[in-house]
């Protein structure tokens, strides 16, 4: 695994320009996380009784993704990715998943997420959360998805030392 290819966030930037560098860097880590694995590898699960696996996790990310930028900014109502209904749990079944698969969905949703936020006026910009109910702002979103990344990640560093051993960034 090697790290050269992470964006490096702003020593000292805007708003706007560190919360975007963290968001991509912390993109970027979860798929350095899963660098030369098999699918097999990838779908390899923790321990009884968590089904977590790394290609659950990028599943799980590209819901997250989904629910946080395309339907709060642009449809409310678009389906998610892996269920009928708002079912995040749905995304870490990846027993039959492949890497072409997950890293497919996850990078478009990971598009549209850059092309949204990239597109909006502000930081201020408000949509609407269906799961809530209520309006969110943009930064709140951007915080939110951050923070998933944030904690999966570190879930992935788990994951990845009990494939092959290999631990750190």
């Amino acid at each position: 695994m090697s790290s050269h290819d992470r964006p490096e966030p702003p020593r000292s930037g805007s708003e706007r320009d560190t919360l975007r560098a963290f968001l991509d860097f912390h993109r970027a880590t979860l798929a350095m996380k899963c660098e030369g694995l098999t699918d097999e590898e990838l779908r390899q699960q923790s321990m009884p009784p968590s089904t977590l696996s790394l290609l659950g996790l990028v599943r799980h990310m590209a819901e997250v993704e989904r629910a946080w930028f395309r339907r709060v900014f642009e449809d409310n109502d678009a389906p998610m990715v892996w269920s009928d209904k708002v079912d995040f749990q749905a995304a870490y079944d990846a027993r039959a998943s492949t890497r072409a698969e997950a890293f497919t969905a996850w990078e478009a949703e990971v598009a549209t997420s850059r092309r949204i936020e990239r597109e909006a006026e502000s930081l201020a910009r408000t949509g609407f959360q269906p799961r809530w109910r209520q309006e969110v702002s943009l930064r709140m979103v951007m915080v939110h998805v951050l923070l998933e990344y944030g904690r999966h990640n570190g879930h992935a560093d788990f994951l990845r030392e009990g494939i092959d051993g290999t631990v750190g960034a």
